[in-house]
């Protein structure tokens, strides 16, 4: 693809010079010429999605492709449960160690922020040496990690092994960096493909908090831990090894091809994304993630608990964690489907209308019918927010840019996450109630739609105005 620049409409009926081709979709982000169309014109062209000619466009996608949507999906399945060990384990790690809840809490932000580090650095390994490295690494520290955590007596080793090895080079390696990979595999059904890959995490959550909460009332939480540690290990390094196969994007050139095209958009500083700077627009998406994963892991990390405080028994809180997780695993296609057609942006918009709804109606429910329809009606809103990331950074940057720039993404979103389970734990310390912090979490999910709806309207008036819209090759 070349790059080409489109200079419009000043305003006031000058335009700036004419080209004489106009860009049209070909497979979500690359773009061909049209002869013949002046540049004028290029705003009502510009936001429709044609698909061109399967015999003239020439696809990267195979079927291997989809054995490797299929192991990344069961990767992230398998460490996304190593999260809810923290979250089902919750007061009985509190009350063998006489910690108050905040402690635990910090465990699980720990190791949420220690993946978020860990995405960037293994992905930018990813970006220079394939998948199949990084994979495996974080196939054997995070079985290590849980291993060790389950053998410490300290809050220093406690959270250390938290961050360190089951976040940063466990954790690090299984979620960003495969979604990245799962990109390189596909062009004209990436979105469908991200949707599916991104379930491994819903996945995880129906079926794993079951498992343990029968697990540690059975045989203790230091047992369950070390257990899943192996499991994990066993699991997740086989199907480390699918990833061996270098991806198109590798086959083609992989660092090299990204430089070459780095270098001829180099110049372009004039390129736009949302009538914003390139990096202005991706820090208004790293701020937007921020509030939505906030109010997010208010309940992810504290239902269990919740249901417990409400007179209720934790095998009730754990049947609606997985109960919330496995309705966010439905909707999580849904999204997908609806973001090939709408894009990612307004989808991301009416799921983080949802998840703020749904996270308002836990500080009313108080009934056990009450906290499963909250639990199904919360997992259809929140399933499809954090995969929308991805989506949109395909769509509106180069896909030599997107593993970094999802990195960061998931990186802010991993704060977030960790933000909002260690505040509604302390929140819970000081005020022995849930619901203030279920009341700032839907603060946080304000922010974030405020947002996201000026993104929505930056991308519907990107037509129009002074501006110089430059693709660079991908």
């Amino acid at each position: 693809m070349h790059a080409i620049a489109i200079s419009q409409s000043d305003g006031g009926g000058n335009v700036g010079f004419g080209v004489g081709f106009v860009l049209f979709p070909r497979a979500r982000m690359g773009y061909t010429r049209q002869p013949g169309v002046s540049a004028a014109l290029a705003p009502f062209f510009l936001p429709m999605r044609i698909a061109m000619s399967e015999a003239n466009t020439e696809s990267v996608e195979s079927g291997y492709g989809w054995w490797v949507v299929i192991a990344t999906t069961l990767m992230i399945s398998v460490a996304f449960g190593s999260s809810y060990l923290v979250v089902v384990g919750l007061k009985p790690i509190a009350a063998d160690f006489g910690w108050p809840r905040q402690i635990p809490s910090a465990g699980y932000a720990f190791a949420m922020f220690g993946a978020g580090v860990g995405g960037i650095l293994m992905g930018l390994w990813s970006d220079r040496r394939g998948m199949a490295g990084p994979a495996l690494t974080g196939a054997f520290c995070l079985g290590l990690g849980l291993i060790a955590v389950s053998q410490s007596n300290s809050i220093v080793t406690f959270l250390g092994i938290q961050l360190f090895i089951v976040g940063l080079l466990g954790n690090g390696a299984m979620t960003s960096p495969l979604l990245t990979n799962v990109t390189h595999w596909f062009d004209r059904r990436m979105g469908l493909a991200i949707a599916i890959a991104s379930c491994g995490q819903a996945l995880g959550g129906a079926i794993w908090p079951p498992i343990f909460r029968h697990a540690m009332e059975h045989h203790g939480w230091r047992e369950t831990m070390l257990a899943y540690g192996l499991f994990s290990m066993a699991t997740l390094v086989p199907l480390a090894l699918v990833l061996r196969r270098p991806s198109p994007r590798m086959l083609s050139g992989g660092t090299a091809a990204d430089k070459t095209a780095l270098a001829a958009s180099a110049d372009q500083s004039q390129t736009l994304v949302l009538g914003l700077r390139p990096n202005t627009a991706l820090a208004l998406l790293c701020a937007a993630i921020i509030g939505c994963c906030v109010a997010m892991s208010m309940p992810l990390v504290h239902i269990v608990s919740y249901c417990s405080d409400l007179g209720f028994s934790a095998a009730r809180g754990a049947e609606m964690l997985s109960l919330l997780l496995f309705s966010a695993f439905i909707s999580r296609l849904a999204y997908g489907w609806l973001a090939d057609r709408v894009g990612g942006l307004k989808t991301l918009l009416l799921g983080s209308s949802l998840q703020m709804l749904g996270l308002a109606f836990y500080i009313y429910a108080g009934s056990l019918e009450s906290l499963y329809l909250v639990s199904i009606f919360y997992g259809l809103g929140y399933g499809g927010v954090v995969p929308m990331y991805a989506i949109i950074i395909r769509e509106l940057f180069p896909a030599s840019q997107a593993g970094w720039r999802i990195g960061v993404i998931f990186l802010f979103g991993t704060v977030g996450m960790a933000l909002g389970g260690y505040l509604g734990g302390v929140i819970y310390d000081w005020t022995a109630t849930y619901r203030l912090a279920f009341l700032t979490g839907v603060a946080f999910n304000l922010c974030n739609l405020a947002l996201v709806i000026f993104m929505v309207r930056r991308q519907g008036n990107h037509g129009g105005g002074a501006e110089r819209i430059v693709t660079v090759p991908a």
